[in-house]
């Protein structure tokens, strides 16, 4: 039998692969792989919802700077972004984890602490889950269940031409608060007498560590009356989610460079400290846990006006690609250039 590595496909390819193993044995069953979370049907009025993330030292997480309260926090907004990005509202969590021996029950204490602060701010009941031992370190693993209206659901497909593109918030700034919590990593191993300074970069340091999941635009598109036609979190960059929305939704898209909203705070240091493009940063660098969605271009008259809502470009016919015009008004191909889980070493 030939051997095909999983560094050949990728995430998304393996994760394409693996969808000829799906069963339905359920008619209530409406939707599996391919989305933000799998769905079925509760009542003719509601639907659930159903997300799995799973956190793995080294890979997600370096503990020598990731403080495990924040950790535990951050596991659970993770998987609330993906309900919101399916318009609905989270319910009930369970954790599974797996620890070594170098882990103090105080220590897990620590980490549960910061789960039940990110439970109690987005109303959700952690109900349960599972631990064993591990030999390669922490891993975290959260399933959440939420529920969303049947006439509000928002799915990846169901974009249509002409939609108008936004985003929630800024992008880049958590890429930008890891290169420098790795920087400074390296300068407290050649000399641990140094301590860090952090102060100047709260921020997209922050962003990193303790992200939040826009439960709030949930209930915003609620007030005013708006349905994202489509939408998806950004957790892997704006260039990868812009794809996956176009292809499911058989879509091209224009984005305009000059509309990518960035933070002050990222833009300087991105430009001044580490030498790249801030557009680089939103495009590619992931784990910002906004949301990317697209509106009628009469729903989008109803948002226009929102601080925290930014439009970015519009659908277009699939024939005509997917492509950002930069600042000086050239056409670059988007590409899916974020971080890869399975990339050779």
């Amino acid at each position: 039998m030939k051997r095909t590595e999983i560094a050949e496909l990728g995430e998304f390819g393996l994760i394409e692969r693996l969808k000829k193993y799906e069963t339905r044995q359920h008619a209530s069953t409406l939707k599996g792989i391919g989305d933000d979370a799998a769905v079925w049907k509760i009542d003719e009025e509601r639907y659930g919802l159903l997300s799995t993330d799973l956190l793995a030292e080294g890979i997600h997480f370096d503990l020598g700077y990731t403080p495990l309260k924040h950790l535990g926090y951050k596991a659970i907004a993770v998987n609330v972004s993906d309900i919101v990005a399916m318009n609905g509202y989270p319910k009930r969590a369970v954790v599974s984890i797996a620890l070594s021996n170098r882990f103090s029950v105080e220590a897990i204490e620590e980490l549960y602490e910061g789960m039940k602060i990110a439970c109690e701010r987005y109303r959700v009941d952690l109900v349960g889950g599972d631990t064993t031992s591990s030999r390669s370190g922490l891993i975290i693993n959260v399933a959440i269940e939420g529920e969303v209206s049947a006439q509000r659901i928002a799915y990846r497909h169901t974009a249509r031409v002409h939609d108008v593109l936004c985003v929630t918030g800024d992008l880049g700034a958590a890429y930008i608060g890891l290169q420098i919590m790795e920087r400074e990593k390296q300068v407290f191993l050649a000399n641990p007498e140094q301590q860090p300074d952090l102060t100047p970069y709260d921020y997209v340091v922050e962003r990193l560590l303790r992200p939040e999941a826009r439960l709030d635009m949930v209930e915003e598109f609620r007030k005013r009356e708006v349905i994202p036609t489509a939408m998806i979190d950004i957790s892997d960059g704006l260039a990868s989610e812009i794809l996956h929305l176009c292809t499911q939704s058989n879509a091209g898209a224009l984005v305009y460079e000059e509309r990518i909203p960035i933070d002050r705070m990222t833009y300087e240091v991105a430009v001044n400290e580490f030498k790249i493009a801030p557009t680089i940063c939103a495009m590619n660098g992931g784990e910002d846990y906004e949301l990317l969605f697209a509106l009628s271009p009469s729903d989008f008259e109803k948002v226009k006006d929102h601080p925290d809502i930014v439009p970015i470009g519009y659908l277009t016919h699939p024939s005509e690609g997917t492509y950002l015009q930069t600042r000086g008004g050239n056409l670059v191909k988007i590409e899916a250039q974020g971080w890869n889980h399975f990339k050779k070493s």
